[in-house]
């Protein structure tokens, strides 16, 4: 039902994140040459990732939120994908195990991320005020509690729509 596009039967406008995405991975990956059907949610998922990666959250908590979001949703290729970016990260065979398998993570400041991604998921925003204070108290800030949220909408669109497509 959707096509693996290459750059010669992509859409024109998806065809630079396709030449950016060779360029830094070596080659297009299967998501990227779906998603490149619609070149809005393409350059749209690209941007915020970007932006996502330039928050005051650190590497691997970034990818605690991106990987607690590719779990809960089933997303085999970004629980894959992201895998092999936190052992580029240095992050450690038990927190990999763990986010991928839904266990409380050794790391009380990664769990808190992790814990409030879950909340926030749970709640649909609506975290209660306990629970952001616990997030709050283990050194996070409020503008992180933001980024988390930015994460989240990220990577579920991201998510989403590599299941759609089968990715």
């Amino acid at each position: 039902m959707f096509t693996e596009h290459t750059l010669e039967t992509a859409p024109v406008a998806s065809r630079q994140a396709m030449r950016n995405t060779m360029a830094a991975f070596g080659k297009v990956p299967d998501a990227v040459a779906r998603l490149a059907e619609s070149p809005e949610l393409l350059n749209g998922f690209l941007e915020l990732s970007a932006t996502f990666e330039r928050t005051t959250l650190d590497p691997v908590a970034r990818e605690v939120v991106i990987m607690t979001v590719a779990t809960r949703n089933d997303c085999h290729i970004c629980v894959a994908m992201h895998t092999g970016k936190l052992r580029k990260l240095g992050a450690g065979a038990e927190l990999v195990a763990a986010l991928r398998e839904w266990r409380p993570l050794a790391d009380e400041r990664l769990e808190a991320v992790r814990q409030f991604t879950l909340t926030v998921l749970a709640t649909a925003g609506g975290v209660p005020d306990d629970d952001l204070k616990a997030f709050l108290a283990s050194g996070h800030t409020a503008r992180n509690a933001l980024e988390v949220i930015l994460g989240i909408g990220t990577y579920t669109m991201s998510t989403l729509a590599n299941r759609l497509t089968r990715a």
